[in-house]
């Protein structure tokens, strides 16, 4: 996969006094963010297909003694290396967790759907930074 360069992220400080040239070829990194959020979101899709249709998949989190359990809306990803979860708790609060990729750790459940009125959702991705 061919990694493209914009050499406006590479501006150079107005105190250079003389211009240095950009890499051509930037090496490809095989622990990008990216590639890790392609695996989750495999994984977590082969988990969601096994559930019906009043339930969707949930996270459980163990960090500083608590257990947070949230529903699953969207995983995202910074490259290099952050990977974000956003959803809902059970009382229906907005939650996002930002993860170094080195760091993850869930345990993936089944939680009755929030809003089992309406459609079930497919868990969206998106791109950040």
């Amino acid at each position: 996969m061919e990694t493209k360069i914009n050499l406006e992220d590479y501006k150079m400080p107005a105190e250079v006094t003389h211009p240095v040239e950009a890499s051509p070829k930037v090496p490809s990194n095989p622990n990008l963010a990216s590639d890790f959020h392609k695996a989750l979101m495999n994984m977590i899709n082969e988990f969601d297909a096994q559930l019906d249709h009043e339930h969707e998949v949930g996270m459980k989190l163990v960090s500083f003694g608590k257990t947070i359990q949230f529903h699953v809306s969207q995983i995202g990803y910074v490259n290099p290396s952050l990977i974000t979860f956003a959803g809902f708790t059970p009382e229906e609060h907005p939650v996002k967790l930002i993860q170094h990729v080195s760091q993850l750790s869930f345990l993936l459940m089944e939680v009755k759907r929030l809003k089992p009125e309406e459609p079930k959702k497919r868990i969206g991705f998106t791109i950040e930074g």
